[in-house]
C-alpha cells in the first residue's frame, strides 16, 4: 500500500486498477485514475489544492505534486511526468510530457530534459521546448507523437506486471545468489535510437 494521508478529513482517491509504489505518498485532496502509475518516492500533496491524475497518466519515481492555496495540479488523460519532475499548479494537456513551475503544457506537447520552463509559460500543443529558459524550439512531428503513445504503453505494460507480481522480499545479499531470470522486457527505447 502506498503511504496515504488524510488532512482536514479529506481522503485520497485511487482508482483499484491504477498502480501505486509503497513508497509513494498520497496526501489529502488526491485523485488517481484509472491504469494510472505513480513511481516510487513520488509525492502527491493535496493539503493546499487539488491534485488529479487522469486515466493512464504517470507519474514516475521521485515527481512531486502541489499547488498554491486554491490551486489545482490536473494531468489529463496519457499524460507523463518523467522522472523527478516538479509539477506546480501545472495543467498537462492529454499525452503531453513533463512540465512545472504554473505552467501549461498543450495536448502532446513535450518538454525536454533539463529545460526550465519559467512561470506563466505556455507550451503550445505539439511543440516541443527546450532550453534554459524554456524556448518552443519547432512543432513536433507525427513520428514523435506515436513514439510518446508507444512509450506510454509501457507504462501500461508495467502496471499489469505490478499487479501481478509485485511484493515485499528480502533483498539478496550476494550476487552469486542470482539464480533467477533478469529482466527482460520488449518497449520504446528513445526516439533517436529509432530513427537510426
Amino acid at each position: 500500500m502506498p503511504i496515504v494521508y488524510a488532512i482536514d478529513g479529506v481522503v485520497p482517491v485511487v482508482d483499484p486498477s491504477a498502480f501505486i509504489h509503497p513508497m509513494a505518498s498520497l496526501i489529502g485532496d488526491v485523485v488517481v485514475g484509472a491504469n494510472c502509475y505513480v513511481g516510487p518516492g513520488a509525492s502527491l500533496r493535496g493539503d493546499m489544492g487539488q491534485v488529479v491524475l487522469k486515466a493512464m497518466s504517470n507519474m514516475q519515481d521521485g515527481c512531486i505534486a502541489h499547488t498554491y492555496a486554491g490551486g489545482d495540479v490536473i494531468v489529463e488523460e496519457e499524460a507523463s511526468v518523467g522522472h523527478g519532475g516538479v509539477l506546480h499548479g501545472c495543467h498537462l494537456g492529454r499525452g503531453a510530457l513533463v512540465g512545472m513551475n504554473d505552467v501549461t503544457v498543450g495536448e502532446y506537447a513535450i518538454v525536454a530534459a533539463m529545460a526550465f520552463v519559467p512561470s506563466g509559460f505556455h507550451v503550445p500543443p505539439r511543440t516541443i521546448v527546450a532550453g534554459i529558459p524554456a524556448k518552443i524550439t519547432r512543432e513536433l512531428k507525427d513520428e514523435e507523437i506515436q513514439w510518446k503513445r508507444d512509450g506510454d504503453q509501457d507504462y501500461q505494460g508495467i502496471i499489469r506486471r505490478c499487479h501481478a507480481s509485485f511484493e515485499a522480499v528480502e533483498a539478496l545479499t550476494d550476487v552469486a545468489a542470482i539464480t533467477g531470470p533478469r529482466i527482460d522486457i520488449p518497449g520504446i527505447g528513445p526516439l533517436y535510437k529509432s530513427r537510426k
